[in-house]
């Protein structure tokens, strides 16, 4: 499966934007889908992660601000962010994590998003 991410952008801080990761194909045997985040200097960093069964997961610092969604139906995933924070600041990345004989990973191309103070 191919990933592509969109919507990022500038954003002042306190303000909101909506990532979406659009798969080429199926995702409904996809076992997790995900965001990644790398902020300059850093490293890649989990954010986001909800299961087929709809179970989520969120990075301590995200919780209560960012909502992650899948839909099966139209194969996409949504992360909806708000009350951004400068550090909040940098390339997500859209993942789809699934099992075939071992566990693999497919990364989208990623989103740069830049939250300003």
């Amino acid at each position: 499966v191919q990933l592509q991410a969109s919507g990022g952008g500038l954003v002042q801080a306190g303000g909101s934007l909506r990532l979406s990761c659009a798969a080429s194909g199926s995702i409904s045997g996809i076992n997790v889908m995900g965001w990644y985040r790398q902020a300059p200097g850093k490293q890649r960093e989990l954010v986001a992660e909800v299961a087929n069964g709809g179970s989520t997961n969120y990075v301590d610092s995200v919780k209560g601000r960012f909502t992650i969604s899948r839909d099966n139906v139209k194969n996409r995933v949504d992360l909806q962010m708000n009350s951004l924070k400068p550090e909040d600041t940098g390339v997500y990345y859209c993942t789809a994590k699934y099992y075939r004989s071992i566990w693999r990973t497919e990364w989208g191309q990623g989103t740069l998003v830049t939250v300003s103070s």
